[in-house]
């Protein structure tokens, strides 16, 4: 029971419905609904992508910002295929699962740390390589594998044969297949031949030791790692631990020195709430929090209940001051959970000069600005859970005290 609960609120944080826009260039000012944005520095990025119907937002955030790794070391604009990184993920937590006799989260979430895991392992490949639509939908739609494979792995651990076969691993690599599809073993892209390896060393050409997840909580000593405990943690990868006021210096000399920023965040609050209206936010005064994060069931809402939920926020407004203490409060209780990943990609200000992080998000283009939108400096300080970075946008002093 426990881990289909977990598996259900991952699906509720990161199963997104996708919406057709028209397509046009993001303008520098963005007015509507009461705010006014100024892009004050956009970062180079590849295209928004949508996770539709599946809980992979880790993939997609991660490989984005892999995506603006290479090009900011001059690599041409690539689309990797996120569906790859989570046939392995799938195949491999499957196997822990079944060690840990399912005393283990097992369902599509992730995190940023499965993507380098994935590249050192197994390699990567291109999207048009490896689309992952194999099962007669154009878009990710993966509720039925999702409670498939879920059932498979129960199923190996309940069995009445007192031992495990040989085959089980390939029952759940079958079903893989017949979702995703067979993985590519050689592949011919722009002229030549790779495999998954050849095509992550030597076409992405990043190396994944430079890339490393920090976070902030007092409940383990600054400046030492940790596994950071939420269930998507699978595989219990570590973070380095600072200081709030540090991990948003991170943030900022990343930004400064043109590194992009993958984003680990909360969206279970009316605060993000209002990402359909293209900000993030947390108010000043208290405000009813939105247990369910669905952008499906934001839109069956009526309008009048909508703007009940949105009055307080349809202009720029005070918000809370953020302390290390409040953070870390949110997080032992609850109420900061490991919801969706993003990629931060510049910065902006609105009419009144206060500061704000454009946010890059993988629901295709459903909002106003065709997919991205502005997360306050309270926002980010409040609900980050974590973010990856290239060690090397680390200010130097940080990077002291880490051993980096």
């Amino acid at each position: 029971m426990i881990n289909k609960r977990f598996a259900a609120l991952t699906l509720v944080a990161c199963l997104m419905s996708s919406f057709a826009w028209a397509k046009d260039k993001k303008d520098d000012v963005k007015k509507e609904g009461g705010y006014e944005f100024t892009t004050v520095k956009e970062l180079p990025h590849t295209p928004v992508k949508n996770q539709n119907r599946s809980g992979t937002c880790w993939s997609f955030s991660t490989l984005s910002f892999i995506e603006s790794e290479m090009l900011r070391a001059g690599k041409p604009e690539t689309d990797l295929s996120e569906m790859f990184v989570v046939w392995h993920i799938y195949n491999d937590k499957a196997e822990k699962y079944v060690r840990l006799h399912g005393h283990l989260n097992f369902g599509a979430g992730a995190g940023a740390r499965d993507i380098p895991y994935v590249f050192e392992r197994y390699g990567i490949v291109p999207e048009e390589v490896y689309s992952g639509l194999h099962y007669g939908e154009d878009k990710h739609v993966h509720g039925e594998m999702d409670e498939m494979l879920l059932g498979q792995v129960n199923s190996v651990i309940k069995n009445k044969n007192k031992k495990l076969t040989p085959v089980w691993k390939d029952a759940i690599a079958g079903t893989l297949d017949a979702y995703l599809g067979e993985l590519p073993e050689e592949f011919e892209y722009e002229g030549k031949k790779y495999t998954p390896q050849s095509f992550a060393s030597d076409y992405v050409g990043l190396n994944m030791d430079d890339y490393v997840e920090i976070t902030s909580y007092t409940h383990h000593p600054f400046y030492e790692p940790f596994a950071l405990e939420i269930p998507d943690n699978w595989l219990w990868g570590e973070c380095y631990n600072v200081p709030m006021d540090e991990m948003m210096a991170i943030i900022d000399n990343a930004l400064d020195n043109d590194y992009t920023i993958a984003w680990g965040s909360d969206v279970s609050e009316k605060g993000f709430a209002t990402s359909k209206q293209g900000v993030a936010v947390i108010p000043d005064a208290d405000t009813k929090e939105m247990s369910n994060a669905e952008i499906s069931k934001w839109e069956e809402l009526a309008e009048k209940e909508k703007q009940a939920q949105l009055y307080k926020l349809d202009k720029p407004g005070s918000e809370k001051t953020i302390t290390q203490e409040m953070r870390q409060e949110a997080f032992d209780n609850y109420q900061t959970t490991d919801d969706h990943g993003m990629e931060i990609i510049g910065t902006a200000k609105d009419q009144n000069g206060t500061p704000y992080y454009i946010i890059k998000n993988s629901w295709g283009e459903y909002n106003k600005y065709k997919g991205y939108f502005y997360a306050s400096v309270p926002f980010v300080q409040y609900k980050t859970m974590s973010i990856m970075v290239n060690k090397n946008a680390i200010p130097k002093d940080i990077r002291n005290k880490l051993g980096l």
